[in-house]
């Protein structure tokens, strides 16, 4: 048998083969302790090392193990890793959010201390799929469950997106067929609203994770009103959510949308529902901050970073494909701005140097990234990792846009600039 204190090195610096093999032999355990009380399953957060953690989970790694000499849990290791999707893996393997280490700081407060948003923001916004699957099964007189079993996993996805921009959720409907039919979006916002009840009505209240389900059964009710009155898969309701108004491009009926949602809350009396209002309420539409800002600052605890660039279809955060007419917007991938094209073409204006005879037309987005990107990306990404609060602002596009008058219907190529 191979020495407890060997085995973490040997699965850090193994491939998953090799530690598949080791973890096969039932004299090898699991959660073996280095001389700092570190198992496996820590080293392997910690490293970043997805594929390892997900072999560790499955030959039973405990997640919730605080063995370590300062009281650091796997899921700590893995919020001071950065990654998300490892950060994911062991809260869905029942890690507990509130344990606290030897300074008496929980996971969520350690990553948020050394810069590591996203993973403060997946552990806060965590919702255990055990708890949707509760109504997939057929409660006391019940003939029938309220949410088909099919419908648990789509809607999950959508209840653990940590981007609350409408678009993106109703493109998160839009590509799963299962969720593209008005008995299915039924049944998913009403079991949505019992979750919402449910959270309010518990002994320790969420208002947090009740106005996200309350926000989401909202998007869902929208989906389901236009699938009603048209056959067109949600096109109609992606281009009125984009459709920006005429001078400056604002998308108007998305900020009327959300503003509307939080408006139908139905717990009055909620502390957060006031907070909304008074943020929102003032503000004209067109001006910051915008109901969706404010709405994911106060449900997802993610601040808008000044260095982060975000699509300018979906709100998907890092998008670096910029249109290469205009330089003005960016997307993360060619189906966003497709999408976008529809309503930005009436803004985008070409570079003069850049005119010429060229027409806008859509290939492949280009890949190649210059060094001095690259190290510019670094620097940020070192900043945000070493809690600096000073951003580095970015060029703002001018405010002076041109209507273009024969606009192609084709997007323009979008690279990286």
């Amino acid at each position: 048998m191979v020495a407890h204190h060997e085995l973490s090195m040997i699965l850090m610096f193994s491939d998953v083969q090799e530690a598949t093999q080791l973890l096969s032999n039932p004299n090898e355990r699991v959660n073996c302790l280095d001389e700092y009380g570190m198992t496996p399953l820590m080293h392997a957060a910690y490293k970043g090392k997805a594929d390892m953690c997900r072999l560790l989970l499955q030959h039973g790694a405990d997640v919730n193990c605080n063995e370590h000499e300062y009281g650091y849990t796997a899921l700590m290791f893995a919020g001071l890793s950065g990654n998300a999707e490892i950060t994911e893996m062991i809260l869905d393997a029942g890690a507990e959010t509130d344990l606290v280490n030897s300074v008496g700081r929980t996971a969520a407060q350690m990553a948020a201390f050394v810069g590591q948003h996203d993973c403060v923001t997946v552990i806060n916004n965590f919702f255990s799929r055990a708890r949707l699957e509760y109504y997939t099964r057929p409660q006391g007189s019940e003939i029938e469950p309220k949410l088909p079993p099919k419908l648990a996993g789509p809607l999950h996805k959508i209840i653990m997106t940590t981007n609350l921009n409408p678009v993106k959720m109703v493109m998160l409907v839009k590509e799963d067929p299962l969720l593209v039919d008005v008995v299915a979006l039924e049944k998913c916002y009403r079991v949505i609203d019992l979750l919402c009840e449910q959270c309010v009505k518990q002994q320790d209240m969420n208002e947090v994770l009740a106005m996200k389900m309350h926000y989401i059964s909202c998007v869902l009710q929208k989906c389901l009103a236009f699938l009603q009155e048209r056959d067109d898969n949600l096109d109609a309701l992606l281009r009125s959510l984009l459709k920006g108004r005429d001078g400056d491009g604002f998308p108007q009926y998305q900020e009327k949308f959300i503003r509307d949602c939080i408006r139908k809350f139905p717990y009055c009396e909620a502390t957060l529902l006031q907070q909304l209002v008074r943020s929102i309420a003032p503000v004209e539409i067109g001006n910051e901050p915008t109901a969706f800002s404010v709405l994911t600052q106060t449900l997802t605890g993610q601040m808008v970073l000044m260095d982060t660039e975000y699509c300018a279809t979906c709100g998907e955060k890092g998008a670096d494909k910029k249109c290469s007419f205009c330089k003005m917007v960016v997307y993360c991938g060619p189906t966003c701005q497709r999408l976008h094209w529809f309503t930005h073409k009436r803004q985008c204006k070409t570079p003069v140097p850049q005119r010429g005879n060229r027409q806008p037309k859509l290939r492949e987005l280009s890949s190649s990234v210059d060094d001095n990107d690259v190290v510019n990306g670094t620097s940020s990404m070192l900043a945000l990792c070493l809690g600096l609060s000073k951003c580095a602002l970015q060029n703002s596009p001018s405010e002076d846009h041109s209507e273009t008058s024969e606009a192609s219907e084709d997007p323009p190529c979008a690279g990286k600039d």
